[in-house]
């Protein structure tokens, strides 16, 4: 009992700081462009993920990988964080926060229809139902309410939102089957991702010191999106009886993100905003939710 309570700790801690990243790019992209905020949050990230290995003497790991190991970490690299969060925060560069953060939502819906072609897996009717009601929820959001008119404010905006959780998903599918070791992992994921950007930066001509608020914007993305979080998403798994007891929570966090977006970003938060997401949510919890399983031990 003493573990599920630590558990729900580290979730609840990893929810709230994942409910605050969508203020935090929408804010920060008001001080640099897109390739500058991937390039420093990912150096952030970077940099935690070499202190925490050598903390948790891992960095020996790296050293029983073959080259075939590396070349799939770069390929995931490219897919996230590189392209991933290109696509991502150029989403809310064009979208408001709330519709930005709701879209991205819809990824597990992606997830399961890719999977049909890639893992081979069948689609049931359930999942048809629950695939459905998330995407008239993301239509919802798209027309902001007015369904009837078909006018997306903003179908680029729209359409690469949508896109960011397309790579997200291919991201989780071929990461799934990877069982190297998570931090190891992600951090391998992140260097290649860093020397991704970096080239491209230099290609472009985009380096320069950006802002100082921008900066901090940065480093806080780095930390709490993309480094520090997700250790403690991964403690709480672990120390979880089950999947189910801490993988619920994660449900708060865009509700708790319209809070934070409409007291902080200052968005008024439109109904068609949370209609939508709670059609979005109640599809994939309708999509997941399959009456059992609910009592397996998580793996560590």
């Amino acid at each position: 009992m003493k573990k599920q309570k630590q558990a729900y700790l580290y979730a609840v801690i990893a929810v709230l700081f994942w409910s605050t990243v969508a203020s935090v790019f929408k804010i920060t992209l008001g001080y640099m462009d897109v390739f500058e905020l991937l390039f420093f949050s990912s150096l952030t990230s970077v940099v935690f993920l070499f202190l925490l290995l050598l903390v948790q003497k891992k960095m020996k790991l790296l050293r029983t990988f073959c080259a075939k190991d590396f070349f799939h970490s770069a390929a995931l690299g490219f897919l996230n964080p590189f392209l991933y969060y290109i696509v991502l925060f150029k989403a809310y560069d064009l979208l408001r926060a709330q519709e930005a953060l709701a879209l991205n939502y819809t990824w597990p819906v992606v997830l399961a229809l890719l999977s049909i072609p890639l893992l081979k897996q069948k689609m049931k009717l359930r999942s048809i139902i629950a695939i459905a009601i998330s995407f008239i929820g993301a239509f919802v959001i798209a027309m902001r309410g007015n369904i009837l008119s078909f006018h997306f404010t903003n179908a680029t905006g729209v359409l690469i939102a949508l896109g960011s959780t397309v790579i997200w998903s291919l991201f989780w599918i071929y990461n799934v089957k990877d069982r190297r070791d998570e931090t190891v992992k992600l951090f391998l994921n992140f260097c290649f991702g860093f020397i991704f950007i970096f080239i491209t930066m230099l290609l472009t001509k985009r380096i320069r010191i950006p802002d100082l608020r921008g900066f901090v914007g940065a480093g806080y993305v780095g930390l709490f999106e993309m480094g520090i979080t997700f250790i403690l998403w991964l403690k709480a798994l672990q120390l979880s009886k089950t999947t189910a007891k801490v993988g619920n929570l994660i449900y708060l966090s865009p509700f708790i993100s319209l809070i934070i977006i409409s007291r902080v970003v200052g968005e008024k938060i439109l109904l068609s905003t949370i209609g939508g997401l709670v059609l979005i949510i109640a599809g994939i919890i309708l999509q997941t939710k399959n009456g059992k399983g609910t009592d397996k031990k998580v793996t560590p």
